[in-house]
């Protein structure tokens, strides 16, 4: 049975059959068997060399979003779609095959995953799973050829009519679906296939096929500390504060107490460590198996100053120490060894603990890193913020042993101002001028809601208070009750009777403060905001660029500042280390590496260079032409910023359609019309109008408009964001956006680089690898192989209302792999799997019909190559250590399912790699004068620099890779982890392919950061966030790729029957191209 297209629809009842999943009943975890799973945060900053990377790399104006993760700006691949393909006759030798011998199944094997803790994967003993209600989970397909396979996790059902499904997975449930995997019989011994392990102790990602051996070896340093595993016998005891407070700092408060009182009386003289919630944790047991202490804390909010002294207002609590378990450290050696195939992570938790302990009371801890306005200068941010500068601190299992990853940090904080000179920064003028505007109300409630302030009209008292909201009335206006007798006085009146404070700023709001139930009113004058509360919210542009040339370290200052920082934390003189034994090594870890060489890229043989080998991670377009040239016979241009006249407006467009020819595309060198000037806010009407016109000359003539250039002002606000939407959902065109400021410059490199963006907009090809094309890239080039590319991104905090963008991208040419369609959609707020990958629902008409992301672009690769993949790549970004296993489980089953939803059997083999760039391993040159492993210009590592050893996973396969030349500050290389691998990747095989994908990126002539097609996945889910209403809720889906997305259309409900709103659709012709880059 060949690929269908009728949305999904099974043809016959027999065909439906043949895939049709087996239902089997298993008994879920109980409640006590879950484990808390971390959410994958995703930092709104980025690293200082990526900001510049992006900016000189790519001189077209395209808006740049300043929280992306990566060091150049990037697109969304897309490719050319074709018409649905006829369904072919019986004996069509274009029709899907089974692939390999497949039976009818074979039994179930049982176990379950590791829990996760703290967010990463833990390893503690496979626990047995009690028998409570069953469930029913389907039966899964297998692909041939399975080597250290993982049980997969099966996506839960759609709603009904719904095309973005609510899952909320907890880690019971992952242990549950963990336990299910079906696996054809073999009828040949070619297959090699291994049985799922019975138990969860054998389940495992794929081992390391040994280290690579390609390129030229070197040795380069990383931020990996070596640490001693101690000799000590950990105990783990749980805490019960009562009453039950939710600050760690309080909790450490009171246990700090505790410990000065009762240390050497009571607690055999142990120093304990403390995770400032449950866990007490001694190196060595404690006299009792469990002890209450009453504790006494003195209240913070009262606290006096100066000379004064006076009884403060005391809280009592209850401490509750109880013996739980110890920790194995055993288990852990064996772990490092390679002897054991999961990490106790409890262990290891412990330790962490410990060294958090001393930095925790000195500093101010965020996550797993600590600030302290000490550590570095002060810089202002704007709008009342600062930076502080820090340290990340993090232990880990590696080759070598135990590692401490120590890595520079800075982070925003407000700055600690009375509130009028705060407010005052906010709204950039002066409160007393005049009467704030709703706008400013709203502005300011929302920057100090949540913010710790304290008085400052009691003398040294110095009562502390948290900011809850603004009143609606002036400080004038407000009035209170003082007594039961129904007697009123102003805020004004009270404040000059009790405290002799004359209030000033009167027009302006009071703060309230305290309980919401009964709040008080506190005027803005007589405000300080407290220091040391870190800013978490969305940071603006210019805050952005700001905390980013704080950060920016070329490298040789960077590993001397965290040689530095190791040095300031002495770890030899930590009492908690000394109590529990780590030895800390204070120098950097010698690393082996390897310089991966660059591929060379192919051009057009009409140009005088064919093709270039690129020289450190780039190359140009000098006397090159694209290698399949687009063709834009009529476009248009609107200028948006009244500070370009018309004629440089004119002289513009006729540059860079010079450029575009003389690059190699079919490009009409004039405009259809003169390009016309405008206001911003006219944006709409000025598109359609401009559009309508074009189409009544062209459409007589069968002819339609190809493009649209467009110039922005510098600032232009959501001005980018409102053209997208309006041309790529409504217009059904694809755009160009400029900004002003290159417009006189006109420089050739800018020129060539919207010169290579327009060219895949319009659906051609700049350049592919020379490999590619001479069928020579091992596990690609012998068979179809599709590639895909996947990312979720959040919202940022703040933002209440939005939900969480999920992209997939796919390679849609094969065997060149370099153009990518795209697939976006909006799913539950902060949920990282990926929902929609396959789902199902039901149709009046048709009944059970099948689709999704994944099944979408299978077919649209069988459309533009005439051929089914016979094998699927998926770099999946954005994945935390403790979401490996849910992610893997639920999405590689999703992938199985829309295989087999096209065809009964057809399960190509599945490689599934996690790339992560939110990490801290930084990598130096082990000679920062050596001109062989050093970049002269930045001082970075060159690119292709590839490790396998020493600060890698003790078992696993994984690497670092850092395929890009960092033009300023500290290179970070991308992490690669392979979660699952039935193609069989040898470590050079996967090394080598994912380094030369980099080069392949549509938008410039440099090699990037993160392999393009999870590169391009991330810039499609920023992209779809322009489509969204200001007011879209949590779910909608559209295709942004291959065809139109297959599924229910308008509202619909999702969890807490909240209406969904669908996101706009994109037009076919726009979809047919890669109109993100």
């Amino acid at each position: 049975m060949a690929f269908q297209m009728d949305n999904g629809r099974h043809r016959s009842s027999r065909d439906q059959a043949l895939t049709m999943v087996k239902n089997k009943r298993y008994a879920p975890p109980s409640a006590g068997q879950s484990s808390e799973t971390k959410e994958a945060t995703r930092a709104p900053g980025q690293g200082p060399s990526q900001r510049v990377e992006r900016a000189q790399q790519h001189g077209d104006g395209d808006r740049v979003h300043a929280n992306t993760q990566y060091s150049q700006q990037g697109a969304r691949g897309g490719g050319r779609y074709q018409d649905p393909i006829p369904h072919q006759p019986s004996n069509d030798p274009a029709k899907y095959q089974a692939h390999g011998c497949y039976g009818r199944g074979a039994p179930r094997q049982r176990g379950t995953p590791r829990p996760y803790n703290d967010g990463r994967r833990s390893g503690s003993g496979g626990r047995g799973v009690p028998t409570t209600t069953s469930v029913t989970l389907p039966e899964l397909h297998q692909a041939p050829q399975v080597h250290h396979q993982v049980p997969v996790v099966t996506p839960s059902p759609p709603e009904t009519g719904s095309s973005s499904l609510h899952v909320e997975v907890n880690t019971g449930q992952v242990q549950l679906h963990f336990q299910q995997l079906a696996i054809p019989d073999q009828c040949s011994s070619r297959q090699g296939m291994q049985l799922a392990p019975p138990s969860s102790k054998s389940v495992r990602f794929p081992m390391r096929p040994g280290k690579g051996t390609s390129g030229s070896r070197c040795i380069v340093k990383a931020n990996h500390f070596s640490a001693e595993l101690p000799d000590k016998d950990l105990h783990q005891y749980d805490v019960s504060i009562i009453p039950d407070v939710p600050s760690r700092g309080v909790n450490r408060a009171v246990i700090g107490e505790l410990v000065t009182h009762y240390r050497q009386s009571h607690l055999g003289g142990r120093l304990p460590a403390y995770d400032g919630r449950k866990s007490l944790y001694t190196a060595g047991p404690l006299p009792f198996t469990t002890r209450t202490f009453e504790i006494i804390l003195q209240d913070e909010e009262d606290r006096l100053g100066g000379a004064q002294v006076a009884q403060r207002r005391e809280k009592h609590f209850k401490v509750i120490i109880k013996f739980a378990a110890r920790a194995d450290l055993h288990h852990l050696a064996m772990f490092l060894a390679g002897k054991l195939p999961d990490a106790p992570q409890e262990a290891i938790q412990v330790l962490d603990i410990v060294l958090r302990e001393l930095p925790t009371a000195r500093y101010s801890p965020v996550a797993r890193s600590f600030y302290s306005p000490n550590l570095g200068t002060r810089q202002q941010l704007g709008d009342g913020l600062e930076s502080w500068r820090g340290f990340y601190q993090s232990i880990r299992p590696t080759q070598m042993g135990l590692s401490l990853n120590i890595d520079m940090s800075s982070t925003a904080f407000i700055e600690p101002l009375p509130v009028i000179d705060f407010v005052a920064q906010l709204i950039n003028r002066n409160v007393a001028v005049r009467l704030l505007s709703d706008a400013d109300r709203v502005k300011i409630k929302k920057a100090l809601r949540g913010v710790k302030v304290e008085v400052t009209h009691r003398g040294n008292m110095r009562r502390k208070y948290r900011i809850f909201g603004l009143t609606s009335q002036a400080t004038r206006e407000l009035t209170f009750p003082v007594d039961d007798n129904g007697t009123v006085k102003t805020v004004i009146q009270y404040f000059q009777e009790t405290y002799g404070f004359n209030i000033q700023h009167t027009t302006l709001p009071c703060l309230l403060v305290g309980n919401p139930q009964k709040p008080n009113y506190l005027p803005m004058e007589v405000c300080k905001i407290v220091e040391g509360q870190r800013y978490s919210k969305r940071l603006n542009d210019k805050q952005i660029t700001a905390l980013l040339l704080v950060t920016c370290q070329r490298p040789q200052q960077r590993e001397l500042d965290i040689l530095q920082t190791v040095n300031l934390n002495a770890y030899h003189e930590d009492p908690y280390a000394q109590e529990f034994g780590i030895r800390i090594d204070e120098r950097l870890a010698s690393v082996e590496a390897r310089i991966l060489p660059p591929p060379r890229l192919k051009y057009h043989d009409s140009g005088r260079e064919k093709d270039v080998l690129p020289r450190i991670g780039q190359w140009n377009m000098r006397n090159k032409k694209m290698v399949n040239g687009g063709t834009v016979n009529d476009w248009i241009c609107i200028n948006f910023s009244r500070n370009i006249p018309d004629n440089a407006a004119r002289n513009f467009c006729h540059e860079l359609a010079d450029m575009c020819q003389t690059s190699g595309m079919d490009f009409s060198i004039d405009p259809l019309f003169p390009p016309l000037t405008t206001r911003p806010e006219n944006v709409e009407r000025a598109l359609r109008a401009r559009y309508q016109d074009a189409m009544n000359a062209l459409k007589p003539l069968g002819r339609q408009l190809d493009l649209l250039i467009v110039i922005l002002p510098d600032n232009n606000g959501s001005l980018y964001g409102n053209i997208k939407r309006i041309c790529e959902t409504d217009l059904g065109l694809v755009s160009q956006c400029c900004l002003a400021k290159h417009i006189y410059k006109r420089s050739p490199q800018y020129l060539a680089n919207v010169a290579l963006k327009i060219n895949v907009k319009v659906g051609g090809r700049n350049t592919v690898l020379v490999d590619a094309l001479s069928r020579r890239i091992p596990l690609v080039s012998d068979r179809p192989t599709i590639i895909f590319g996947a990312d979720v991104s959040h919202p940022h905090p703040g933002e209440d209302s939005s939900p969480s963008i999920a992209a997939v991208v796919a390679s849609q040419d094969w065997p060149e792999v370099t153009k990518y369609a795209g697939l976006v959609s909006a799913q539950t707020r902060r949920q990282e799997l990926i929902q929609d990958l396959f789902k199902t629902w039901q149709d009046p008409q048709r009944g059970t019909v099948t689709g999704g992301m994944v099944k979408e672009l299978l077919i649209s690769f069988r459309r533009s190559t005439g051929q089914k993949p016979q094998r699927i790549i998926f770099y999946r970004d954005g994945v935390s250590e403790g979401q490996f296993y849910q992610v893997l489980g639920f999405e590689l089953d999703a992938i199985r399912q829309a295989c087999a939803s096209l065809e009964p059997n057809y399960q190509p083999p599945v490689t599934f790699v996690v790339v992560q760039k939110r990490h801290h391993t930084r990598l130096f040159a082990n000679n920062h004068n050596d001109q062989r492993s050093v970049d002269g210009k930045s001082g970075n590592i060159l690119p292709g620099t590839v490790v396998d050893s020493k600060i890698c996973h003790p078992t696993e396969f994984d690497f670092y890779l850092c395929s890009h030349a960092g033009i300023q500050g500290t290179s970070r290389p991308a992490h690669y982890h392979v979660l699952w691998d039935e193609n069989k990747f040898t470590a050079d095989g996967l090394q080598t392919l994912t380094n030369n994908l980099c080069y392949t990126y549509a938008r410039c002539t440099r090699s990037v950061s993160v392999v393009p097609p999870a590169y391009y996945a991330h810039l499609a889910a920023f992209r779809a966030r322009f489509y969204m209403e200001p007011d879209a809720s949590d779910g909608g889906s559209v295709a942004s790729g291959v065809t139109t997305s297959r599924g229910p259309t308008g509202p619909r409900r999702a969890a807490g029957n909240v209406a969904v709103k669908p996101l706009p659709e994109l037009k076919e012709n726009v979809k047919r191209v890669m109109f993100y880059c």
